[in-house]
């Protein structure tokens, strides 16, 4: 089995206005350690000097939790990560033809209630209800094949473009404007993919962008992507920015139903006035 080894840094630079008295954080930015990815080294720092506590959610996911009770002006909060990640198995042509049966009994199962159900940043719209329609968007025989063809066209229909949506941003932002960036575009599969009453998860991560066909750099490798839970296989990556399935270019970090149960750091402040966030990643392949 061939692995690879990554070195990641993961620079977040909160600057304020005027001094802030303190401020609560949650950081979500441990990779997360399974057969095929393994945390060689993990390492927080925090700026001012803080003692985070880590708690672990209903998905499996770090969150390191501390407080800064001191006025600061600037926080810096800086993830250190060395990965060894494994090649998945290669797809098969196709899923048994019992397949989309299997997934029907699946859907309201415990484990796979919150993941075949919408969520805030996944709910249906008229708007996505008219984007099926006019790209005649729909299940076919097999779940597998389904979910490539999907992946697929939401390439061809946007564009990246970084700025063009927000974290928050609704799915009907990036079905008006065809614009949007990786999150957007997760966010958007998701919605469907449920709608089909397959179990489906936002994933958050690093790409390791080697190729000018990937739409990011090294230097901006934080990604989002979508992973589906088909019969025969289990769970499966698929990246509709890139137009790929996952793959030892993906780093996962957290699983969840959208963008907010995996957010990289959220936290209340006290004072501060306006703020600037800024946010540097390296990622190497050593």
């Amino acid at each position: 089995m061939t692995v690879v080894r990554y070195r990641i840094e993961h620079l977040t630079r909160y600057r304020y206005q005027s001094p802030a008295k303190g401020c609560v954080m949650s950081v979500c930015l441990r990779p997360r350690q399974d057969d095929r990815q393994q945390v060689v080294r993990f390492a927080l720092d925090i700026q001012p000097l803080a003692e985070p506590s880590c708690e672990i959610d209903f998905w499996g996911n770090h969150h390191h939790v501390f407080n800064v009770h001191r006025c600061h002006q600037q926080l810096d909060i800086v993830v250190s990560s060395e990965i060894e990640l494994s090649r998945p198995q290669p797809l098969p042509d196709l899923l048994p033809a019992d397949s989309w049966q299997v997934i029907e009994r699946q859907k309201d199962t415990f484990d796979h209630w919150p993941l075949t159900h919408p969520s805030e940043l996944t709910n249906p719209s008229p708007r996505l209800q008219q984007f099926v329609v006019e790209q005649e968007i729909s299940k076919k025989s097999d779940p597998l094949t389904s979910l490539l063809a999907l992946n697929n066209l939401l390439y061809e229909r946007f564009t990246y473009q970084p700025g063009s949506t927000s974290v928050s941003s609704p799915i009907d932002h990036i079905l008006q404007s065809r614009c949007g960036v990786c999150q957007d575009y997760a966010h958007v599969m998701l919605a469907i993919v449920r709608g089909w009453g397959i179990p489906a998860r936002y994933v958050s991560g690093y790409l390791w962008a080697s190729g000018d066909s990937y739409e990011q750099s090294p230097t901006t490798a934080s990604h989002a992507w979508v992973e589906c839970w088909l019969p025969e296989i289990g769970w499966v990556g698929f990246d509709p920015t890139n137009c790929t399935v996952n793959d030892d270019r993906h780093v996962r970090i957290a699983i969840g139903r959208d963008y907010r149960d995996v957010a990289p750091t959220r936290g209340v402040l006290q004072g501060g006035g306006k703020t600037e966030l800024e946010v540097k990643v390296r990622i190497e392949l050593q």
